[in-house]
């Protein structure tokens, strides 16, 4: 039975409270959105309430009907009496069929678990009882314990080097379940200093931003929230189910950074899931409060794919690190042709959403198409002149405002000028360093401040160049450039960390793009120019170092998060020689070079 009641003063803008009984335990459940739309149930982890969903139950609220409760004993919701046995999964199963019947009677519902609202997430959408009541589940940082207890069962049966380190690993990332097995100092801890200091160590180590979230109940559903291990662990890794499949599709979303949970648990997970989507978030473990935007995008996706009619099925992206990429939006500077192209396929590959930007725009259009043949979900042509700064300005809030904050910018532009310094005029420094230098700090300011005030990561990817490091006595200019785009991103690299947002700087060698033949030649004349234009696209053309590798290095740096990348092996040889023998390269420099 359920009854609605007065809404509560820390729940969401607009939310409704209704209390739902089940087995002698009042379940506090709130209601966001219309309910005539398919309905989404968030359940919260360890040591949370519903609360910790705030972020994202608003952002869902506009397509779905957003439920969320507290799970017994924890926020508004009644403790059952006693507390062991009463936090088995059995008992939460009921818990979770009573909020569902009470806000879906007539349709299943789309559920949604984070830590431990995972763990019992992959126990509803397993067990035959909740068939026909859960549409899709959608897990993150919470395995399924009788997946686990396979899985270690797995390699202890047959031990390797590689298992073994996998069982050390997680073992060790499981502290905290021996600690919460003792009895009573868990309940002291969290009553005492441990609770008063959550909220400022989640901000420390987690960079949770401060607000409501977590709320005054921390202490006592912490307390007794160490029942659900208690009651579950032990007994289900002892004895794990041999059914466990899920009966309905999974969305699996694992946060690279999580300090408890080992991405290698999933290895395996087809098995048990058959229809599974993979995501990896560069994110730690309270992604529901930290990645916000994110989760939103994915489950709404994920959702409508398998709710609205006639909504086309959903398309996995080709490309290597789709978990990775798949919704975001990738911003790709320089994207007419060249390395900048084949980024901007490589993402759409990866099921990113693309922008192409270019001066060039019937290139850039070129490109979107392209993106959106190879796999781009939706692709988009910007033309702007990066050396521009009000031009800029004018894109990044035109972006944001039709397509979103950028995920992912590459920051690629670039023009080529070759010459001694002495023959280089002012106007072609001049020339250079806007484009090569100055339309990198445009980028990197006004998308960079709208990551950083958005609050929830992102990455900024530089293309510098190996003549950022090899000195050369005909690309003064250009190396001066590139040298000062690699040193704007180890710099940008230590300030923005703090902030989630990484920075990577590229730097290809010789690679066949038609920057040679665009390339400013200072000092001689026309001709001149056109003529060893034409023999450098030849001699590059003869090295042909393809662009796809370039851009396959940039997907790869901002998965890895990498500071600087040399691409190519004249690129990698003499990055090294920088650090280990420069007078050799210094003396190089001294060379003639063939003209």
């Amino acid at each position: 039975m359920s009854s609605t009641g007065k809404a509560d003063a820390a729940a969401l803008a607009g939310a409704r409270e209704r209390w739902v009984s089940t087995g002698g335990i009042e379940l506090c459940v709130v209601e966001l959105g219309e309910t005539d739309r398919p309905t989404v149930v968030l359940v919260h982890g360890y040591p949370d309430s519903k609360e910790v969903w705030s972020e994202v139950a608003e952002r869902l609220a506009a397509r779905f009907h957003v439920v969320l409760y507290d799970v017994r004993g924890h926020g508004r919701s009644t403790a059952p009496q006693p507390l062991r046995g009463g936090f088995t999964l059995e008992k939460l199963t009921d818990d979770f069929l009573a909020v569902a019947d009470a806000v879906s009677p007539d349709r299943p519902v789309h559920l949604v678990g984070h830590d431990w609202g995972s763990v019992q997430g992959w126990e509803f959408a397993t067990v035959a009882r909740t068939e026909g009541r859960i549409a899709s589940f959608t897990s993150m940082s919470g395995p399924s314990l009788d997946h686990f207890g396979h899985w270690i069962r797995k390699r202890m049966a047959r031990p390797t080097p590689r298992r073994a380190a996998q069982l050390l690993g997680q073992g060790a990332k499981s502290w905290y379940v021996y600690m919460l097995h003792t009895p009573v100092l868990p309940e002291l801890a969290w009553r005492g200093p441990l609770g008063k200091r959550w909220p400022a160590i989640l901000a420390r180590m987690e960079k949770v931003p401060a607000g409501p979230y977590p709320t005054a109940s921390l202490p006592s559903d912490a307390a007794h929230g160490a029942w659900l291990y208690r009651d579950n662990v032990r007994p289900r890794l002892r004895r794990p189910r041999a059914d466990a499949y899920a009966h309905v599709p999974v969305q699996l979303i694992t946060p690279t950074g999580d300090a408890f949970l080992s991405e290698r648990l999933y290895d395996e997970l087809e098995r048990w899931a058959p229809d599974l989507v993979r995501r990896t978030l560069p994110a730690k473990h309270w992604v529901p409060r930290t990645r916000p935007d994110q989760l939103a995008a994915w489950i709404t996706d994920f959702v409508t794919t398998r709710e609205e009619p006639g909504t086309p099925p959903e398309r996995k992206a080709p490309g290597r690190y789709a978990d990775r990429f798949g919704g975001q939006l990738v911003l790709v500077t320089g994207a007419a042709s060249g390395i900048g192209r084949a980024t901007a396929s490589a993402f759409a590959e990866a099921g990113a959403r693309v922008v192409a930007v270019d001066r060039d725009a019937e290139g850039a259009a070129r490109t979107a198409d392209m993106a959106r043949l190879v796999g781009a979900p939706e692709a988009w042509s910007e033309c702007a002149d990066v050396s521009d700064e009000q031009a800029m300005e004018k894109l990044a809030a035109r972006v944001a405002s039709e397509y979103g904050v950028v995920d992912v910018l590459v920051n690629n532009a670039g023009i080529g000028l070759s010459g001694a310094f002495l023959d280089t005029s002012t106007e072609d420094w001049k020339k250079v360093l806007d484009v090569n230098l100055w339309g990198v700090i445009h980028g990197c300011r006004i998308f960079g401040r709208q990551m950083a005030e958005r609050g929830q990561g992102g990455h900024i990817v530089n293309t510098a160049s190996a003549a950022a490091y090899l000195p050369s006595k005909t690309l003064p200019a250009y190396s001066t450039s590139k040298a000062a785009v690699l040193m704007l991103s180890q710099c940008l690299r230590a300030e923005l960390a703090s902030k989630s947002i990484g920075v990577s700087a590229i730097c290809p060698g010789i690679v066949n793009t038609n920057i040679t033949a665009t390339s400013r030649f200072a000092g001689v004349d026309e001709a001149e120019e056109k003529r060893r234009q034409e023999r450098s696209s030849r001699l590059y053309g003869l090295r042909n170092f393809p662009p796809e590798k370039v851009a396959e290095a940039i997907l790869r740096a901002v998965v890895r998060n990498e500071a600087v990348v040399p691409v190519t092996p004249e690129s990698k040889g003499a990055l090294w020689m920088s650090r280990f023998a420069p007078r050799t390269l210094r003396a190089i420099a001294k060379l003639e070079p063939p003209v």
